[in-house]
């Protein structure tokens, strides 16, 4: 029997490199994943390619009420959500002074409230069942206050991990843990093409192990937290950045 079988899991941001990635994994461990992306199209195809056992859901994990209603039809058609990995997100690179206020709330919704408005809707089934794991994906830029990124991705990274730290505190009596994974320059777009050769050789430069995360590796903390043997793990960011900060 494979060690998640027949959970259900939710995984924001489906469509993308490391979301797709660990869409992947949790299939293979046996769940029943339900694919969150804004990219209606893309999210559609590849959960056809994956199988029976992914489906696509598009809205606005911003949107308080749309969060609910996307929520409603992913229970309907798989049931309750044991696993909810909040990895959708968006980066900035502006500092301060060239952030926008309209910037900044695009960025914090995307990054930051959306994991609020999923949690708050998946917590009474798993507190009732006594069994959940949220995994939310924060970044190294909450540690660093940003090395590449901006004012509003590192802020929304860093209140994504006081979201986990919260979540643990309140939920861990219940049989539901919260953890996060904070990467760092994991091989996908923003790194592949939102970063100039010069910022990627000088960032490669700096880690210790010499090259890029890959999205599988992601996938697999991912995996290991979801796992019903990391019951007595909770409220931990793990460090996801080939020792480019060690603390």
């Amino acid at each position: 029997m494979k060690p998640l079988e027949n959970k259900v899991a939710l995984v924001t941001g489906a469509a993308g490199t490391m979301g797709l990635a660990v869409v992947k994994a949790l299939l293979e461990d046996g769940c029943k994943v339900a694919m969150v992306d804004v990219s209606h199209e893309r999210n559609r195809a590849l959960a056809h390619e994956l199988g029976q056992h992914a489906l696509p859901f598009s809205f606005d994990i911003s949107d308080p009420v749309a969060v609910g209603e996307g929520h409603a039809l992913i229970v309907k058609a798989f049931g309750p959500v044991d696993i909810l990995v909040n990895n959708a997100g968006i980066l900035s690179n502006n500092k301060i002074e060239a952030t926008e206020a309209n910037e900044w709330r695009r960025v914090m919704g995307a990054n930051l409230d959306g994991a609020f408005y999923l949690a708050q809707q998946v917590v009474p089934a798993m507190k009732a069942r006594r069994f959940g794991r949220i995994i939310n994906t924060s970044s190294l830029a909450a540690k660093t206050g940003g090395l590449t990124a901006g004012t509003a991705y590192s802020v929304s990274k860093g209140a994504m991990s006081a979201l986990t730290f919260s979540l643990a505190r309140e939920l861990a009596s219940f049989g539901v843990t919260a953890n996060a994974v904070a990467p760092a320059y994991v091989k996908t777009p923003m790194i592949t093409e939102q970063l100039t050769e010069e910022q990627r050789q000088k960032l490669l430069k700096d880690i210790p192990v010499g090259r890029f995360c890959e999205p599988e590796e992601f996938a697999h903390v991912v995996r290991f937290l979801a796992s019903p043997l990391s019951g007595f793990i909770t409220g931990e960011i793990i460090d996801l950045n080939g020792g480019l900060l060690m603390d």
